[in-house]
């Protein structure tokens, strides 16, 4: 259980432990209020051993992070300790993490996101079960667990930073909802309701959109491929467009918009992924973190294992033949060769033609798409194309009567 010292989670850690639950104490000293931090520190180390619970205490430099990684520094506490937590709970088996969220909490957290401009999915509110995270105090407001604590004589540590307006958060808190909550006493409640009502809409809309996806979404091992038209029937396309890509961290919905109608080759991306129009399908593919594209192959290789795996041999004649495999001359070889991705200005000489080809030309006329083009490995000899592996031979290097060697690449899919 995530515990800072302060009235919400003494609050749960008392309530866990009436309840007789296994579980431990986890307290991050993020060395923002200097002295102040130290005894929040020290409190929460003296409740767990009053309470005989086993507890981890981590330090952090926050105000580093924040600057090396250009965050706020709420955000940059926040990165910092549900990345610990999630190490301890791996570390040490933990199946759920607790933290005391409650109601103000969640409406707080509302107003910011409303504030900022939001979809459904930053109005629904905290969520109260992840697969990780538990918030058993959701349903209740903070006079409630105030009160809970003054009855059963409970102390707990005072943030003097709470106070400060200068942060967002507590600005509504201290500003914003205490004026809501007199124009209606029920504000909170109100809330609540109406959370609720968004959650569910929200579920509805999830469920449509999986739906959506399933009839849409054509999976091509790596790739997903849609098909533009579909795209253009959805009305407003704009928020189908949101609701069908936003898990995969876009965010230009203008320039998504625009890919509709734009021209073969546009693509839009976002941090992890890419999406690529390519004549009547959008493409969707994971972005690679690979930034290797050339990898040699030396005379005495027999096997490599990046970056795909081929095993060369030396025969006396062919035998089986298929798509993923190779014979050529061994005398018309130059090493090292090269496995590299295809580049502009590339040609070769298609196995069973006379002439030589664009790469550019042939990939059109076998209408391979965006992304297989942008994936496809060749093996290369000197400058010149041995094989667009998988697909096409270059009559260059094929076998004759007169070869006296002959290579067998074969490429393990």
């Amino acid at each position: 259980m995530a515990c800072s010292g302060g009235l919400d989670s003494v609050v749960l850690t008392h309530l866990c432990r009436q309840s007789q639950m296994d579980f431990v104490l986890a307290h991050c000293n993020f060395n923002l209020r200097g002295d102040e931090s130290d005894e929040d520190e020290k409190f929460v180390k003296n409740l767990a051993k009053k309470l005989n619970i086993k507890i981890f205490v981590t330090h952090f430099d926050t105000i580093g992070y924040m600057n090396k990684n250009k965050v706020s520094i709420e955000m940059a506490a926040r990165e910092l300790r549900y990345a610990w937590f999630a190490e301890i709970m791996k570390e040490n088996r933990l199946e759920l993490l607790l933290i005391a969220h409650h109601a103000d909490d969640n409406l707080e957290t509302f107003l910011i996101n409303l504030s900022r401009g939001t979809g459904i999915e930053g109005l629904k509110g905290i969520p109260a079960k992840t697969s990780l995270i538990a918030r058993p105090l959701l349903p209740f407001s903070r006079e409630q667990i105030l009160t809970y604590a003054n009855d059963e004589k409970l102390a707990w540590r005072e943030d003097s930073t709470n106070q400060e307006t200068v942060y967002l958060r507590n600005m509504i808190r201290h500003e914003v909802v205490p004026k809501l909550k007199e124009l209606h006493p029920t504000f909170l409640n109100n809330y609540q309701m109406t959370q609720s009502y968004l959650a569910d809409t929200a579920s509805m809309l999830s469920d449509y959109i999986a739906l959506l996806k399933s009839k849409l979404w054509l999976v091509e091992k790596d790739v997903v491929k849609i098909k533009v038209t579909e795209l253009l029937k959805l009305k407003p396309t704009k928020s189908y467009l949101h609701a069908l890509f936003h898990d995969y961290g876009f965010k230009a919905w203008d320039d998504m918009e625009d890919l509709l109608s734009g021209m073969s080759g546009k693509e839009v991306r976002s941090k992890t992924h890419r999406l690529v129009k390519d004549r009547a399908y959008l493409l969707l593919q994971e972005l690679d973190s690979k930034t290797d594209t050339r990898f040699l192959i030396q005379a005495n290789d027999t096997t490599i294992e990046k970056p795909i795996r081929l095993i060369i041999a030396e025969v006396d004649t062919i035998s089986e033949t298929a798509e993923n495999i190779l014979y050529v001359d061994k005398s018309t070889l130059k090493y090292p060769m090269v496995v590299r991705k295809w580049e502009k200005g590339d040609y070769f000489y298609p196995f069973g033609m006379t002439g030589k080809k664009k790469l550019s030309k042939y990939f059109k006329d076998e209408k391979i798409d965006v992304i297989s083009k942008q994936k496809q490995w060749l093996l290369c000899t000197g400058d010149d194309i041995v094989w667009v592996i998988g697909k096409r031979a270059d009559n260059r290097f094929k076998v004759k009567a007169e070869t006296k060697k002959i290579v067998k690449i074969t490429w393990i899919k």
